[in-house]
């Protein structure tokens, strides 16, 4: 799953906005509220599968549920 279908699926109750830039030579940033949740600048790779979302559930804590999932 990708890091904006990740966030989507879980977040999309407290997401307003979401814009994906590309950038020049594989740039991946993510930024929450202008401030960097993941670079792959800083950390030299691409992020993990799920990481950028364990980021996001780190940044808004354990009192932010994930969106119901239908079953």
């Amino acid at each position: 799953m990708s890091a904006v279908q990740d966030l989507l699926t879980n977040y999309q109750h407290i997401i307003d906005n979401l814009v994906i830039i590309t950038g020049s030579k594989g740039a991946f940033e993510v930024l929450v509220n202008n401030e960097p949740l993941y670079s792959k600048k800083q950390t030299g790779r691409h992020a993990e599968p799920g990481e950028v979302l364990q980021l996001f559930e780190q940044l808004v804590g354990p009192d932010v549920p994930k969106y119901p999932q239908s079953k």
